[in-house]
């Protein structure tokens, strides 16, 4: 069962970066936000599943948002009351044209290189909440919801 999401928590901390969308960056992204919310001293447990979800979102961005090149992908953490921890990923990649389809399990855009299409079903399995947020041509803003216990 999903805790009760409160969108509205105050912000008690913040962290941004942008980088490029290189896959050498992932690994950097994931450690950064678990090097962030460490400061809540969460399980390690937590940590593993907010590591997890934010590696999949950043490697959506790279490899599907800007499929012809390098772009910038923005990366937002937030630490709320009540120990809730929302972080962003945005691109300014191709946009997803269908979001709803592409948050079903098995789809991909990206078959021929043998990607799964479980990217935003991970993501979901590891956070209290995902949304995803998209235009085509403009880009995509994941935001993934975790609290964390006590």
């Amino acid at each position: 069962m999903r805790n009760t999401v409160d969108f509205s928590a105050e912000v008690q901390n913040e962290l941004c970066m942008t980088l490029p969308s290189l896959s050498v960056n992932e690994g950097i992204a994931r450690a950064a936000v678990a090097a962030f919310c460490a400061q809540l001293n969460p399980t390690a447990v937590e940590l593993a599943d907010l590591k997890c979800a934010v590696s999949e979102a950043v490697t959506n961005c790279i490899v599907h948002a800007y499929r012809d090149g390098v772009g910038e992908i923005r990366i937002t953490v937030k630490l709320c009351e009540g120990r809730m921890v929302q972080v962003e990923i945005r691109d300014r990649g191709c946009g997803i044209a269908d979001v709803r389809q592409a948050r079903q399990p098995l789809f991909t855009t990206d078959a021929e290189n043998e990607r799964s299409g479980m990217g935003f079903t991970v993501m979901e399995s590891f956070c209290d909440s995902v949304r995803v947020h998209s235009r085509v041509g403009r880009g995509t803003t994941v935001i993934l919801f975790k609290r964390l216990h006590r």
